[in-house]
């Protein structure tokens, strides 16, 4: 059965840093072809893809220059590291994981397989 369970979440004012972590479980995706990825929802507005790395990485424009994905393959973890965060930054981000590659569909929710149950950003002003 596969886990995917994120923490680091928290509230920050805006030009805050928070890193967030996803560790897999149930899951082996010590391969770099498996894309591994982060999205956020916020109250109100549909989930959108922010960054995604496999062979490839990707990454939302409204957070390109700011976030950081990066990823330990031992350890089957993934990590979010959000810099310059604003207060649009805020909502629930959520883990994603899929055993194929990382495509251009990547910020399309329906292309991927596991999800995290999700952990709260709140960013003031």
């Amino acid at each position: 059965q596969v886990q995917l369970v994120e923490s680091g979440g928290g509230s920050v004012q805006a030009g805050g840093s928070l890193r967030l972590s996803c560790a897999a479980s149930g899951y082996t995706f010590s391969s770099t072809n498996k894309c591994m990825g982060w999205f956020r929802q916020a109250p109100g507005k549909e989930r959108e893809g922010v960054a995604a790395t496999g062979l490839t990485t990707y990454y939302a424009a409204s957070v390109k220059g700011r976030f950081t994905i990066a990823r330990d393959n031992a350890n089957n973890t993934v990590y979010l590291e959000m810099n310059s965060l604003k207060t649009e930054d805020t909502a629930v981000y959520y883990c994603a994981a899929s055993p194929g590659y990382c495509s251009s569909r990547w910020s399309q929710p329906r292309s991927w397989d596991y999800w995290g149950q999700g952990t709260q950003v709140t960013v003031s002003s």
